[in-house]
């Protein structure tokens, strides 16, 4: 499983849900929209204060970022 793409996947699912655009989830965590524009296609490597900080901005846990939605 390519965690990248995991967590580009959440975290346009949980931006998507809470109404924000790239450039407003940008400016609430602190993130540039190019930035989080790589994230959400997979091509950039979010560190864990980058996951911290975007989980705070979604309203939601750095877990919910990483989880996989795939039952086991």
């Amino acid at each position: 499983m390519d965690m990248r793409k995991l967590v580009g996947r959440n975290v346009q699912k949980f931006r998507l849900a809470s109404g924000l655009t790239q450039e407003q989830l940008a400016e609430k965590s602190g993130h540039s929209q190019q930035y989080t524009s790589g994230l959400e296609r997979g091509s950039r490597n979010p560190t864990v204060v980058s996951l911290f900080e975007l989980a705070q901005a979604l309203k939601v846990t750095p877990v919910d970022l990483i989880a996989s939605d795939r039952k086991s």
